[in-house]
């Protein structure tokens, strides 16, 4: 497969396309795509030979103690390929801090990613991953 990976955040339409093609569309509000996907800390886009997104990861957080592994998606038709391996490393290329500083780095992983994780040094070191959903109405 003939491919890149560029050092950028997806656009909407792109990371749009994407979740879409991995059923995550109800997982995203389009309202708020835009400007979160702009709040990134750092984003990697993996594309084509023609240069069309395959896949991409971004990362969250406050990018000095803190930073979480967001949104690697990766179309159905590359997975097994090796793309979101490639993806999470650079990520975190880009963000490797300078100095003594040490940077957590976290993500929630599905069940057919841990071994992609785990293959990059990521541990769940007994820790229990939680989330919790916050809106307006509740």
């Amino acid at each position: 497969m003939n491919h890149r990976i560029l050092d950028r955040v997806a656009t909407p339409t792109e990371h749009a396309a994407l979740a879409a093609s991995v059923g995550w569309q109800g997982h995203f509000d389009d309202e708020v795509r835009a400007a979160s996907l702009r709040a990134s800390l750092a984003g990697v886009v993996c594309v084509d030979e023609d240069g069309a997104a395959i896949g991409m990861a971004r990362a969250v957080g406050d990018g000095l103690q803190y930073a979480y592994v967001q949104d690697v998606i990766v179309a159905p038709e590359y997975a097994g390929e090796g793309v979101a391996t490639e993806l999470v490393e650079r990520l975190l290329e880009l963000l490797k801090p300078t100095g003594d500083v040490e940077l957590f780095v976290g993500l929630f992983a599905s069940p057919e990613a841990v071994g992609v994780y785990e293959s990059l040094g990521f541990t769940s070191e007994d820790a229990l991953g939680m989330h919790q959903r916050l809106s307006a109405g509740a």
